[in-house]
């Protein structure tokens, strides 16, 4: 058998690969989108939960959600981009590099139940908050911070072999380099890796579970700042969509909690889908923008 058949069979073999993956994932999509059917309702999306009754919505965990997100990536992002700024630009190989990139790749393969019950020690009971929306955003960003990390660094230092002497070479400072030049052109790798992340945090549950807790109290945008129905209220229990879904499972009383975990289930993979999409199209954009395509 000479060397252009055996190419051709196993071209073939990881097409038939590719498409098994592809349509297996249309499949699971396709599954939860049928039985959720219905999910696209305004009652659903921004109704409250009704408790002992049927017909509840999801505004309330949706809000959470969001919420956290937000909150959590304004945490992550400086941290993850400083990181990487750190390790590609200012960092010398040696021991404590080392140390930094096995400290790093040990917190990438935390699993998320771990990283919650630290969460609990330290965040909840620890500090005396209990469950809060800041603690529940600190423990994701724990989970986020490994991958951005990377991302940064990799993106940063890959734009430095191209531009980094040039700048320095035209009189430009180091700092100047970084800030003006190597971070312009590493933004779109970054922003993707940004926008997945988003995409876990808002699907993660486990980590919120012994952080953020699994209450939904009512909100009320007229309330106190410091009260527990004040929406931005950081120190008030929250509990998110996927955290919803995991009690709707498992111990909810509703009697359509089937139907509102399915509905709920499907807004939650079509926002993770969303987060995917948009992330290759910003940086497409944005890469386009920078090289000046039109």
């Amino acid at each position: 058998m000479n060397a252009k058949k055996i190419d051709r069979i196993w071209t073939s073999v990881l097409y038939i690969i590719s498409f098994l993956v592809v349509a297996l994932l249309v499949l699971l999509i396709g599954i939860i989108l049928y039985r959720g059917v219905g999910f696209w309702e305004p009652q659903f999306l921004f109704g409250k939960p009704k408790l002992g009754e049927a017909g509840g919505g999801i505004g309330i965990q949706l809000f959470n959600s969001f919420y956290i997100l937000i909150l959590t990536l304004v945490i992550s992002i400086p941290l993850g981009i400083g990181a990487g700024i750190y390790l590609s630009q200012y960092a010398k190989e040696g021991k404590f590099l080392n140390i930094i990139r096995l400290s790093i790749e040990t917190m990438a393969s935390l699993p998320s139940i771990v990283v919650g019950l630290f969460g609990l020690l330290i965040f909840v009971n620890a500090t005396g908050w209990g469950f809060t929306i800041i603690g529940g955003a600190l423990a994701i960003t724990i989970l986020n911070l490994p991958s951005l990390t990377r991302v940064s660094e990799n993106a940063i230092r890959d734009v430095a072999s191209k531009y980094s002497e040039a700048s320095l070479g035209m009189g430009a400072t180091k700092w100047q380099t970084i800030v003006k030049v190597l971070l312009p052109a590493a933004f779109p790798q970054i922003l993707t890796g940004i926008i997945l992340a988003a995409g876990r945090i808002f699907g993660e549950a486990a980590a919120l579970l012994y952080t953020a807790g699994m209450s939904a109290p009512s909100l009320n945008f007229a309330a106190s700042i410091t009260s527990k129905a004040n929406p931005f209220n950081i120190f008030r229990p929250a509990e998110t969509l996927s955290v919803y879904i995991w009690k709707l499972n498992s111990e909810a009383n509703l009697p359509d909690a089937a139907a509102i975990a399915n509905k709920s289930a499907a807004v939650l993979i079509i926002m993770v889908l969303l987060f995917n999409v948009i992330s290759r199209i910003l940086s497409n954009k944005i890469y386009e923008k920078y090289r000046g395509a039109k």
